[in-house]
């Protein structure tokens, strides 16, 4: 499995939260924070912006780190992905990700 693919399949590689994390650009920061605000009504601040993956050690924003139950279920579970899990087909918590981003599936199955 790729190491920047999340445990929910999606590719942190190409998370502008990750991208303005590693950069250190605080402008990149600010428009990932208003638009990640508007897409989950939550007020997010560009402080808040700062992670080096879902799977790599380092930062995580506070969602990532602290709140995202697929991380928790499976790290809870100790499998490198949810691809591991037998129930990934069927997964409550993994359905609203894979049916918006069908390629975060794809990397789960093709791990």
């Amino acid at each position: 499995m790729k190491e920047y693919i999340g445990y929910c399949g999606q590719d942190c590689e190409i998370c502008e939260g990750r991208i303005a994390t590693v950069n250190d650009d605080d402008e990149m920061r600010k428009r990932v924070a208003l638009h990640w605000s508007k897409l989950n009504n939550a007020e997010i601040t560009p402080e808040m912006i700062n992670c080096s993956g879902c799977r790599i050690e380092g930062l995580k924003t506070p969602y990532c780190g602290y709140i995202c139950e697929i991380r928790k279920c499976a790290i809870n579970r100790a499998y490198e992905t949810c691809g591991d899990c037998e129930e990934l087909k069927d997964c409550s918590l993994l359905k609203a990700i894979h049916e918006n981003n069908p390629q975060a599936y794809e990397n789960l199955m093709n791990g």
